[in-house]
């Protein structure tokens, strides 16, 4: 067997790897669907659970040897019942479309009609999009925001939900900064008897800590990532009444996946217990407050906020009046060393893939220590990078600014 280290088995992975260490060490990450996981997370996620199978749940597995397994597995579906005040919780989805999907599977057929919020308005492609399995298999029906108020149109989602009577309707969204309104979707459910599951992978650390308005009342299943603002592993997980249990532990396995990565279990249980700590709360806090002021100061460099402003970690940049599109914003700032992405905005005119608007969220930042002021100094340098967005010269000044930043606020060295 190999023993020796990364570097000198494979200088190239290793070289990636360590290129990738210091863009994370040295750059302002504002994609608010990413975050940092603690050293503490990374060495369950690297730990030698990786070598072993697992099939099944804990106590009832098709390989013997899992004792440990079963350990790790255990404590991170208590902790998230704690954690979000719920009956049961499948730890095993390898990301948050899998945890959809597992829903899906476990309730609909083929065919079988299925609402979700348009992508272009700020929803996910696990939730009906035409070009995902989910508006292949599902007859997707799409709702979205008001065009004036570009915030959830709750009467298009009754109006919709009346004429097209879909199973299963879909509650949550990857880019939409306002809070949402769990209870009117559970009435428009209620009016023609559908399932509803919401999709918090985006706000679930806000949720957790009461910062956000919790789907578990009203909401037959919740979906969540575990990074984002839980701050874990990259992976999936679901939420639901004891009632559900066993359908849905069904459909992830054997349904829809062989084993669970064991070693992002474990990783998974030691992000949980970290969210569970006085100390996430106050983080989240931070995060809102941080996402509010960086909102505010570029509104106030004459930058369209969608909406107008956020209510959570997230928020949207329309640059439909600004000459440039999302993607060059994206790569402009990206040679600043602040890392956006490009992204949809509603009434958009162009394609995904160039976009007339930027995503930017501080889940990442807040996660470093950085607070209002620092807000302010990096919308700062997001507002010169776009409003002279050809000046090479003067991203690659704010690039070193960015650096001396970030040196102020170590993350791993």
């Amino acid at each position: 067997m190999n023993r020796k280290p990364l570097n000198q088995t494979d200088p190239e992975t290793a070289k990636a790897v360590n290129g990738e260490l210091e863009r994370e060490e040295y750059g302002l990450e504002l994609i608010p669907s990413e975050n940092y996981a603690s050293k503490a997370v990374l060495e369950a996620l690297g730990s030698i659970f990786t070598n072993k199978y697992a099939e099944g749940y804990p106590g009832k597995r098709y390989y013997g040897g899992c004792q440990f397994v079963d350990q790790v597995e255990t404590l991170a579906i208590e902790r998230a019942k704690k954690l979000f005040g719920v009956a049961h919780v499948n730890v095993q989805p390898h990301s948050g479309a899998s945890a959809n999907l597992g829903v899906y599977c476990a309730l609909l057929n083929p065919g079988d009609t299925l609402m979700g919020m348009s992508l272009a308005h700020g929803g996910h492609l696990s939730h009906g999009a035409a070009v995902s399995v989910t508006g292949k298999w599902f007859k997707s029906i799409q709702y979205g925001v008001n065009q004036e108020t570009e915030l959830i149109d709750y009467d298009q989602v009754e109006d919709l939900a009346k004429k097209h009577k879909p199973k299963l309707i879909v509650c949550g969204a990857s880019a939409y900064s306002r809070f949402i309104d769990f209870k009117r979707f559970r009435e428009i459910a209620n009016s023609i008897n559908a399932i509803l599951m919401a999709d918090i992978a985006h706000p679930a650390g806000l949720v957790a800590t009461g910062l956000f308005p919790s789907p578990v009342p009203y909401c037959d299943f919740v979906t969540s990532t575990t990074h984002k603002t839980l701050r874990g592993p990259s992976g999936g997980m679901i939420m639901c009444t004891a009632e559900q249990a066993k359908a849905l532990d069904k459909a992830i396995f054997p349904g829809l996946q062989g084993k669970p990565h064991a070693h992002v279990l474990a990783a998974k249980a030691v992000a949980f217990y970290e969210d569970l700590q006085p100390e996430f709360k106050s983080y989240c806090e931070q995060i809102i407050k941080n996402a509010k002021t960086f909102a505010a100061a570029l509104a106030k460099e004459s930058f369209r906020i969608v909406s107008g402003g956020t209510d959570s970690h997230l928020f949207l940049i329309d640059l439909t009046d600004k000459g440039f599109s999302g993607k060059d914003a994206e790569e402009a700032l990206g040679r600043a060393d602040i890392t956006v992405n490009k992204n949809t905005i509603p009434r958009e005119t162009r394609s995904p893939f160039i976009t007339s608007g930027i995503r930017i969220g501080t889940p990442a930042i807040t996660t470093r220590g950085m607070k209002e002021p620092e807000m302010n100094i990096i919308a700062g340098w997001v507002a010169d990078v776009l409003k002279d967005i050809n000046n090479v010269q003067r991203q690659k000044e704010i690039g070193h600014e960015v650096r001396k930043l970030c040196e102020k606020f170590p993350l791993y060295l």
